[in-house]
């Protein structure tokens, strides 16, 4: 019993999926069924992927021990950039590269400054939040730009079949995150992601690139979220320079939520589609529970301040229960 109990201890996303759970069942009595409803379930898996791809990789980047605040401001800098492209007449293959291209030096920006400069990652990716933001306002006029009526958006966005649940974007997010899972648990590069986050100058003296982790990290983190804005563009059909306004805040919330630690060396993919389901399932069902939204943000800082005093509370009694095994 004391093995399992530590076991269960020790994966604070258990705890998020424990709450989300009890959430479940509340929201679906207090909307009269309504939250598992097929065609609720069908509006929220629909929303899920475009933040879950941010939250995914703003994890990714905390278990490495930095921050980056600047992935709400690139999630509408890349579809816009793409979207001008394809009304300049590239391709839109050509112009997806471009714009994951544009997305990783972003990151490699963040990650080469905060590291050559030896600035917290928090002040960087605030300054890079603010350029990319400009930047998108900038190279729209200040104004949606059309997509063209030929983009491939069946990859993308389109249901899976006529009357699915899930759309394509499900699909991207589901194969994405499964390669993130590997890769932190599978990997070499996982383990040195871990290390670098968790003991930084231990994982230098063994040989660890830590430089050069993290800012694959950065990479990483700022390509999964100009990804994540393209999908949402596409399923809007307009590339609004306001998309993503928040959201930085959301996905650090959410990896919060699922587990992984403010210090770094802590963390998984599981934990943070949890702490987004959770996310999605509080705004979701206060608004069929007939609960004023502006409760929402309210719900979301009262649920990361718990999730923080939680996780400790559960490392504190894991700690206490391997002393007493051992004796």
């Amino acid at each position: 019993m004391k093995r399992f109990l530590k076991i269960y201890l020790d994966k604070p996303e258990l705890a998020g999926l424990a709450l989300l759970v009890i959430l479940l069942v509340v929201f679906q009595i207090k909307s009269n069924g309504i939250l598992l409803s097929v065609e609720n379930i069908r509006g929220v898996m629909g929303l899920l992927p475009e933040m879950a791809l941010v939250a995914i990789g703003v994890t990714m980047l905390m278990i490495c021990g930095e921050f980056d605040l600047s992935v709400g401001s690139v999630f509408a800098l890349m579809p816009m950039s793409i979207a001008v492209m394809l009304n300049a007449g590239v391709p839109f293959p050509l112009a997806l590269l471009i714009g994951l291209a544009i997305c990783a030096l972003i990151g490699f920006v963040n990650g080469y400054i905060t590291l050559q400069f030896a600035i917290p990652s928090f002040i960087t990716t605030l300054g890079m939040l603010f350029i990319a933001r400009s930047l998108t306002i900038v190279i729209s006029g200040g104004f949606p730009p059309l997509l063209p009526d030929n983009l491939p958006t069946w990859l993308f966005t389109d249901y899976i079949w006529q009357g699915a649940i899930l759309r394509m974007s499900f699909v991207w997010f589901v194969v994405i995150a499964a390669l993130a899972a590997a890769l932190l648990s599978l990997t070499n590069f996982g383990n040195w992601i871990r290390a670098t986050g968790g003991f930084n100058e231990a994982a230098a003296s063994m040989g660890i690139p830590v430089k050069r982790v993290k800012i694959i990290c950065f990479m990483l983190c700022s390509m999964l979220a100009g990804f994540a804005g393209l999908l949402q563009v596409l399923r809007l059909g307009s590339p609004l320079p306001s998309i993503g306004e928040g959201l930085e805040l959301q996905a650090v919330a959410a990896a919060v939520i699922g587990g992984t630690a403010l210090a770094g060396g802590i963390g998984t993919v599981f934990g943070a589609i949890i702490g987004t389901l959770l996310i999605r399932t509080i705004d979701n069902g206060l608004v069929l529970s007939r609960v004023d939204a502006n409760w929402f943000k309210f719900a979301i800082g009262l649920l990361t301040m718990f999730a923080v005093i939680a996780n400790a509370w559960m490392a504190r009694i894991s700690r206490k229960i391997k002393v007493e095994a051992h004796k």
